[in-house]
């Protein structure tokens, strides 16, 4: 059986990645803290819904710089991979977290629609626009580490939402300053809390999909199987696992059948080409085969094991 490890790296400085992190994190608190007391004084239950998103982000954030920190750490022989999978944990959390906080959402909106209380908007609008340059400088801060990783993608979107709710809290502290509307502090709410949901749910289910080892949506066991035994000294490949450790690292395993008894050297050569089409064709940078001539096993493309 061999194996082979091809890499490939975030273009991201990671020391400058957690110091974006961690100042996201100091900026979300003072406007967490500040949302909060605006919130109870003015008596505007979106301001207290952004708080508590904002709040939410605190500890994303917290998770996230954490995973990141030890996502860095070098394998042993008790961790054999490391830390890789930190992050896309973080991610799971995350999402996660945006769910709940929405549910929690929707629940107080509802019992305010019965309940409708003059708001102070003046301080809601104040506390609106703090939120959306904190919100809006963390997420310019934080864009450029989302491209190549899902547990920095999932705090980007966390402060992303935090900005939009900001948004429409400005707006809502508008309309019930000049009109006096103040069901629209509730109505806001839900749809904080909605975009919430629709924001996390995919994140949630990506991140889900890598923790239980799934193949990765744009990969085809079938075709893949095809493209390989296109190579002229491969009569099959079966048994096929197909799985993604983190955003940077798709591993492939699988039984070859060899059509010749092959020697070690001949079957390192076929090896390498199989290791060549798998990563330039299909992005995986981890193969390992187990070649076989003449076995009597299942030629199934899985096989359970």
């Amino acid at each position: 059986m061999s194996h082979n490890h091809a890499h490939s790296h975030s273009h991201s400085h990671p020391d400058l990645k957690g110091r974006k992190l961690l100042l996201s994190i100091l900026l979300n608190l003072v406007i967490t803290v500040a949302q909060a007391i605006g919130g109870v004084i003015s008596g505007s239950l979106s301001l207290l819904s952004d708080a508590l998103h904002n709040f939410s982000d605190v500890l994303s954030l917290a998770v996230s710089y954490v995973a990141d920190r030890y996502s860095k750490k070098d394998a042993s022989v008790e961790k054999t991979f490391g830390y890789k999978r930190a992050e896309i944990i973080a991610a799971f959390v995350n999402s996660a977290t945006l769910i709940i906080v929405a549910v929690y959402l929707i629940y107080e909106a509802i019992l305010r629609f019965a309940n409708q209380q003059p708001i102070e908007s003046g301080l809601v609008i104040w506390l609106a626009l703090l939120g959306i340059i904190v919100n809006g400088f963390s997420v310019i801060l934080l864009y450029k580490e989302t491209k190549n990783n899902m547990n920095m993608r999932s705090a980007y979107l966390h402060l992303l939402t935090d900005m939009a709710a900001s948004v429409a809290v400005l707006i809502g502290g508008l309309l019930m300053k000049y009109f006096e509307w103040f069901w629209v502090d509730s109505f806001l709410t839900l749809l904080i809390a909605l975009y919430l949901i629709v924001m996390g749910y995919s994140l949630l289910k990506s991140s889900y999909k890598v923790l239980m080892l799934f193949t990765p949506d744009d990969l085809n066991l079938e075709v893949i199987s095809n493209a390989v035994c296109k190579i002229p000294e491969i009569k099959n490949m079966h048994h096929i696992h197909i799985w993604q450790l983190n955003e940077q690292e798709t591993h492939l395993e699988a039984h070859i059948d060899f059509y010749e008894d092959v020697t070690l050297s001949e079957f390192d050569a076929v090896l390498t080409k199989v290791e060549e089409l798998l990563y330039h064709e299909f992005g995986i940078n981890h193969v390992t085969i187990q070649p076989e001539h003449q076995k009597d096993d299942p030629k199934d493309i899985i096989v359970q094991d």
